[in-house]
């Protein structure tokens, strides 16, 4: 009965709307969090940039991928370097401490006198066993 009521064609003209509703909120969020994040607006732009996008939406985002959008990619590629690059220097942090290395410490430590023979080898003791 909902077949007769809801045409195959009707169901893939809403799934259309549907898909591109949320597109269309992507498109928004992507732009506000792009606003916000600039740092080489004021606060005044700021404001009439969520304004324009608020009260003429089609034109507000148009209008700002054609005026930012080229600033909008290249804050986008800086952000994911820098998380890269934190990434990277996490994973290398976590790998880098093994027992050669703690050892190494340890000797260290113990050559300048902050750790006696019996604390170095309890330390020691713990790292290998």
């Amino acid at each position: 009965m909902l077949a007769y009521y809801y045409p195959q064609q009707s169901l893939l003209w809403t799934m259309l709307e549907f898909f591109l509703f949320v597109i269309w909120i992507w498109i928004l969020i992507a732009i506000f969090s792009d606003i916000f994040r600039s740092h080489d607006m004021g606060g005044w732009a700021k404001a009439l940039w969520v304004i324009f996008v608020i009260v003429l939406p089609f034109l507000g985002i148009l209008v700002y991928l054609i005026a930012r959008g080229g600033k909008m990619q290249e804050r986008s590629m800086k952000d994911a370097a820098q998380q890269k690059q934190a990434f990277d220097s996490h994973v290398r942090d976590v790998a880098s401490t093994s027992s050669v290395d703690q050892l190494a410490q340890l000797a260290d430590l113990k050559e300048k006198g902050v750790l006696t023979d019996a604390e170095f080898q309890a330390q020691k003791a713990k790292l290998l066993g």
